[in-house]
């Protein structure tokens, strides 16, 4: 998102001419032989006033060469016509013949030293060949003939920018940004002027300053797609999401194919759409990411934040698709490569699991998340070793990386060393108080250390509940019906409602509950359902409870 800079050059000068009637036309008619042609308009025996005429009347057609020869006819008569001077310099002008024309200006001014029309296209050569210190010379004394000469004026402007943009480059901002001014104040509509000066100031990062001299060159030149495209570059960087996407709305409404804008929108919406998921609306937030790929097809991180939503959203087929995608676009982004793996391991697909976290470890090989994640997977493979080298590198390279310290912790615990367990889960509650899984399983193990403190383990347990319970509003009242009769409910919320170890004793209350007397609801947040799971929901169902699936709700 690199700032584009405005070179007021040649081209745009000699448009500004055009649009002020000095040279009308756009290409030089050339003859074939490589010099002037000289047609029949002299032939037609054209003389004096109305040759110049229909000479200026050639000129504004684009016949050059037709109107340099009635030029030169007028001129071999009399030598003393200014205009005459001035036809045929703009002519040889058109025509490439720079140094000709420059001795035509210079002839006209002879004879009339105050002629503002030649002084002005002496300095327009002078900028062609880079000369822009005489050129502004000349100019200044174009409009020290005539005030309101405006060519002149239109001009002075174009070089003063110019050189306000060459003292920039060499480090001299303080005087290129002078020379701008400079520039406005010959040519207040000068749009270009102003949006360097944003360019200026958004280098020195006084945005407010740029933003303005952006808004006042949109103002001037409303197909200003520059100034709109840095106007957008300023609202992303401060945050506003919304108004970087209108400048980059308004900017491609003018210039529908300018690469760098399409680029800046396809980041602005990616940006919003990380956003507005974050608060909630994930379906809003995969819409962004699509429309950001409509501006950028090839844009790798809109298909990498499609490929998380996608997993939140447990379309995890879609998900694999945009990491995919993502990880070909993009062969250096490490994290798609890990969240497959994330995906294949949740499937107990863990070759394929282990393949992308190497993968991803090829590319960044500090990246703790995918060193933490192989060791959970060799972990579950009975490769202690090698598990527990990966979790240490993990904790190596982001020693504030909490969830490596639980499962260190967990494989102390499964090679029956409790104590260091439990200090690892301890490291990983330090870092973070909220995690579950290490408070759940410091608790877990206390058990078989701590056999006989019941105080000590009804303190600990008390003190896990409280800290989920201040992460939530408390019930001051109820307003179910108070009505004697009506059966009570009972809710029964767990995890693991399927072959582990809680589920052995879970299954005496679902199966001899009094279902005619009460009304029992099952919440099941299992991950991933096996057998055992379909047996408690029918039996719950068969007898007249209710089974809810509440994982990922």
């Amino acid at each position: 998102m690199a700032w584009t800079e405005n070179d007021a050059g040649s081209v745009r000068e000699k448009e500004l001419i055009e649009d002020n009637g000095f040279l009308k036309g756009s290409q030089p008619s050339t003859g074939t032989s490589g010099s002037p042609v000289v047609s029949s308009p002299v032939q037609k025996g054209f003389e004096g006033k109305d040759a110049l005429s229909y000479a200026n009347i050639l000129r504004s057609r684009n016949k050059f060469a037709d109107a340099l020869a009635l030029y030169e006819s007028v001129l071999e008569k009399d030598s003393g016509i200014v205009e005459a001077y001035i036809g045929k310099g703009i002519c040889l002008q058109m025509q490439n013949m720079g140094r000709l024309a420059f001795d035509c200006f210079a002839e006209a001014i002879k004879l009339d030293p105050q002629n503002a029309c030649a002084l002005t296209h002496c300095g327009i050569l002078y900028k062609d060949e880079g000369r822009l210190l005489e050129a502004a010379e000349s100019y200044h004394k174009a409009l020290k003939a005539d005030l309101s000469y405006k060519p002149a004026s239109e001009c002075l402007a174009i070089v003063l920018t110019d050189l306000g943009t060459s003292l920039k480059l060499s480090g001299n901002t303080q005087e290129g940004i002078q020379k701008y001014y400079e520039a406005l104040k010959v040519d207040p509509h000068y749009a270009p002027a102003y949006y360097n000066l944003g360019v200026v100031y958004s280098e020195m990062m006084q945005y407010d300053t740029a933003l303005s001299c952006y808004e006042k060159a949109a103002i001037e030149r409303p197909m200003y797609a520059e100034a709109y495209c840095n106007m957008g570059v300023i609202y992303k960087n401060r945050g506003d999401l919304e108004s970087a996407i209108a400048c980059y709305e308004r900017c491609l409404a003018v210039s529908p194919n300018f690469e760098i804008a399409k680029n800046n929108m396809a980041i602005a919406l990616t940006d919003l759409g990380t956003k507005v998921k974050l608060e909630g609306d994930i379906s809003q937030g995969v819409a962004y990411y699509k429309k950001a790929l409509y501006y950028n097809w090839h844009y790798a991180d809109a298909m990498y934040n499609l490929g998380v939503a996608y997993g939140e959203m447990l379309k995890f087929e879609m998900a694999i698709v945009f990491y995919e995608l993502a990880f070909n676009f993009n062969p250096h982004c490490a994290e798609a490569c890990n969240n497959l793996g994330v995906i294949y391991k949740d499937r107990d697909n863990l070759d394929k699991a282990v393949e992308c976290y190497q993968l991803a470890l090829s590319i960044k090989p500090n990246f703790s998340q995918s060193l933490n994640n192989l060791g959970v997977v060799y972990t579950v493979q009975g490769k202690m070793d090698a598990a527990a080298s990966m979790i240490e590198k993990a904790i190596i390279a982001n020693p504030t990386y909490a969830e490596a310290y639980n499962n260190l912790g967990v494989l102390y615990r499964d090679a029956g060393n409790i104590s260091m367990a439990i200090s690892a889960y301890e490291q990983c509650l330090e870092i973070d108080p909220d995690s579950r899984n290490a408070g759940q399983n410091r608790l877990l193990a206390m058990n078989y250390i701590n056999e006989g403190h019941d105080d000590k383990l009804f303190e600990a347990h008390r003190d896990w509940g409280r800290r989920f319970m201040r992460l939530y509003p408390q019930y001051t009242s109820w307003d179910n019906p108070k009505a004697p009769d009506r059966p009570i409910v009972i809710g029964y919320v767990s995890p693991d409602y399927f072959t582990h170890s809680v589920s052995y004793f879970i299954e005496a209350p679902l199966i001899y509950h009094e279902y005619t007397n009460y009304k029992v609801v099952v919440y099941s947040a299992v991950v991933k359902p096996d057998a055992k799971t379909n047996r408690f929901r029918e039996k719950v169902l068969k007898k007249g409870g209710i089974w809810r699936d509440i994982y990922g709700n």
